[in-house]
C-alpha cells in the first residue's frame, strides 16, 4: 500500500500527521504538487513536483496509484477516479469518499460550479477546525490499522 497526497491544497497541519503517520505504520507516502516541497528526513516520505497545468497533479496521481493505496485530497473529480481505480480517498476534514457518496458530491460540486458561472456568489469551504484535524488523524489512524492488519 501507498499514501498518495494531493499536495498543492492539502493544509501543512495535515501533512504533519501524515509525516508522523508514515513513519509510525513505514508506509511509503508521496506528496504530489506542482510547487517544490520539503518534506522531513525519512525512508517513508517523498516529495514529487510535476509541471504547472490543469489536473497535472491529479493525473499523475492517477496514474501512479494502485487498487488499495490510500490519496489524501479535497478534490472531489479526483476522488472519483481513486475510487474507479479501487483504491481509496480521504479529505483533510476525515471523511472518506465512497463509491455511495461520490456521485452526489459530483453532483453537488457541478451544480455549485454552475451557479458561480452564472454569477451568483457562493461562499467556499469553512476554516479548518480542530475537530476536522482530529477527525482526519482518526480516519488516518483507523485505515492503516485495518490496512497493517492485512
Amino acid at each position: 500500500m501507498h499514501i498518495w497526497v494531493d499536495a498543492d491544497a492539502c493544509p501543512v497541519v495535515i501533512k504533519e500527521i501524515l509525516f508522523r503517520a508514515a513513519e509510525r505504520s513505514q508506509i511509503m507516502t508521496t506528496l504530489v504538487a506542482n510547487k517544490l516541497l520539503h518534506v522531513p528526513p525519512s525512508p517513508y516520505l517523498r516529495a514529487m513536483q510535476v509541471a504547472k497545468g490543469f489536473d497535472v497533479a491529479d493525473n499523475e496521481i492517477v496514474a501512479m496509484l494502485a487498487a488499495g493505496d490510500l490519496v489524501i485530497t479535497a478534490d472531489i473529480p479526483l476522488a472519483a477516479q481513486v475510487i474507479d481505480k479501487a483504491a481509496h480517498a480521504l479529505n483533510p476534514r476525515g471523511e472518506f469518499y465512497s463509491a455511495e457518496n461520490i456521485r452526489e458530491r459530483l453532483a453537488m460540486r457541478d451544480f455549485m460550479e454552475s451557479l458561480r458561472a452564472s454569477g451568483v456568489e457562493t461562499q467556499g469551504p469553512s476554516a479548518m477546525q480542530s475537530s476536522d484535524r482530529h477527525a482526519f488523524a482518526r480516519q488516518l489512524d483507523q485505515f492503516l490499522a485495518r490496512a497493517l492488519r492485512k
